[in-house]
């Protein structure tokens, strides 16, 4: 199975200081719907893991957070793509649970979910805690330079992390590995 973890806020849709309440302020950022779009046509099943603190704090109700996601998804089929799945941990910052990144449980669910290992699955994400996750649960760490990325490779090593400016070159990119690779009868 061809597989790629990304996290949404800051990789998919811009990074706001708060969290996001609603669909008025979900903005995608620019060429992150397409690259998924052509990750899908390339034969990925793309999934999220994604912490959503604002649910645990109060901030953003489960309706609301649904009808993002909708959006999502939405906006994904008129380009002929999709969200697989989506995990997330609503878990308030002051209180994680094994869910919430930079644990690992939330990839380790996925792939039991999906019977899978994660090695060599790319996981996507802007944040250390991304990073830490993907460590932590056998995935591929990758950061993207949107969101927090930037500041987040400026203040830690990341030794052994594959990094792109955005989501769109990291599609690009390993769309041209995989089709590099000869074919296996």
């Amino acid at each position: 199975m061809k597989l790629v973890i990304l996290d949404r806020d800051g990789v998919i849709n811009e990074e706001l200081t708060d969290p996001v309440r609603s669909v008025a302020e979900f903005h995608p950022i620019p060429g992150s719907l397409e690259a998924i779009a052509r990750l899908t046509q390339a034969g990925f099943r793309v999934y999220l893991a994604s912490n959503q603190p604002g649910l645990g704090r109060g901030e953003v109700n489960y309706e609301g957070f649904a009808e993002q996601n909708g959006h999502l998804q939405k906006s994904l089929a008129e380009l002929g793509s999709r969200i697989d799945g989506s995990f997330f941990a609503p878990d308030h910052p002051d209180r994680p649970g094994p869910m919430r990144k930079p644990n690992p449980g939330m990839l380790l669910d996925l792939a039991k979910r999906l019977g899978i290992s994660l090695d060599y699955v790319p996981a996507v994400g802007d944040s250390i805690w991304d990073i830490d996750a993907a460590r932590a649960a056998g995935a591929r760490p990758v950061l993207v330079r949107t969101g927090n990325g930037v500041r987040t490779e400026k203040e830690h090593a990341l030794k052994g992390v594959a990094i792109y400016d955005d989501l769109a070159a990291f599609a690009s990119a390993l769309i041209a590995a995989q089709q590099a690779l000869p074919a296996v009868n």
